[in-house]
């Protein structure tokens, strides 16, 4: 259990069948009286699930996005990003985030991830509803590892029956994850043995993103942990993500974040999610 922020986090390790799917698993609640926040959420390359046990967010809106707000009443599912969100919350924030793989999530939620790309959507749209059924169980069980125990049986049945990427999709999401995504999707194809127009459609369909898209998302995730690390070099972070310069490292930032590298840097960051 740690502080962090003006919230609480608690964790364990979860279990061995869900860790080559989870990147985190949290629950979280409010340290201090309840009071309104923003935060900005920016791309990592991960799928995640808020299963709100208190107040949920009051709005969420993608920046630059055509429609403004997107509502939520309760517990969400978060499709991959390839741009930023502002997330309002009233407070009184008492959740379990999880953190998962693109193609862990594609086993859990049993759906093509391109449906879910640059979307929140509601928990039971994807889970149906015994969503509903598990958020309430959850919620009127107040010892956290019992609601654990709880969330690692829903995720394990789901999980043994959930459809499995195809091996060529989970290599080439190897190769991108472990380079960073600092690798061409040509060699990637031709790793695989398919053409880059078959590569970039069954990857697509089941990662959320293009290989082109998720390796910017996966190389500016690296420069955003390696910037908010004390004494981060600008020109270091630059050369070691595979950006061309600086004027690159910028232009990817605004794109995909909204903000500067120096402003990243700056700001209090929280699992992809910077406080405003």
């Amino acid at each position: 259990m740690t502080r962090v922020g003006d919230r609480w986090r608690v964790t364990r390790p979860w279990p061995a069948q869900l860790r080559p799917i989870v990147h985190s698993y949290a629950g979280y609640w409010e340290a201090v009286a309840a009071s309104p926040y923003r935060v900005r959420l920016v791309p990592t390359g991960r799928a995640v699930v808020v299963i709100s046990l208190g107040e949920p967010f009051a709005q969420i809106h993608r920046l630059g996005g055509a429609s403004p707000n997107s509502q939520v009443t309760g517990s969400l599912i978060a499709g991959l990003e390839d741009g930023s969100r502002v997330c309002d919350h009233p407070g009184g924030q008492e959740a379990i985030r999880l953190e998962l793989t693109p193609l862990g999530a594609f086993r859990l939620f049993g759906m093509p991830m391109s449906e879910l790309t640059n979307r929140v959507v509601e928990l039971s749209d994807v889970l149906g509803p015994g969503a509903g059924l598990l958020v309430e169980q959850l919620a009127t069980t107040g010892d956290w590892g019992a609601r654990f125990d709880l969330l690692d049986i829903a995720l394990t049945a789901r999980l043994e029956h959930g459809p499995r990427p195809a091996p060529e999709v989970s290599h080439a999401w190897r190769l991108l994850a472990r380079a960073g995504g600092a690798i061409p999707v040509g060699r990637i194809a031709a790793e695989v043995g398919w053409s880059q127009g078959y590569l970039v459609r069954r990857f697509t369909e089941q990662v959320g993103l293009t290989p082109k898209m998720s390796a910017r998302v996966l190389r500016f995730h690296r420069a955003m942990g390696l910037l908010t690390r004390e004494g981060a070099n600008l020109a270091e972070v630059t050369a070691a993500c595979g950006f061309y310069d600086q004027a690159h490292l910028n232009r990817e930032f605004r794109s995909l974040a909204g903000t500067t590298p120096g402003q990243m840097a700056a700001a209090r960051v929280a699992e992809g999610a910077l406080a405003l």
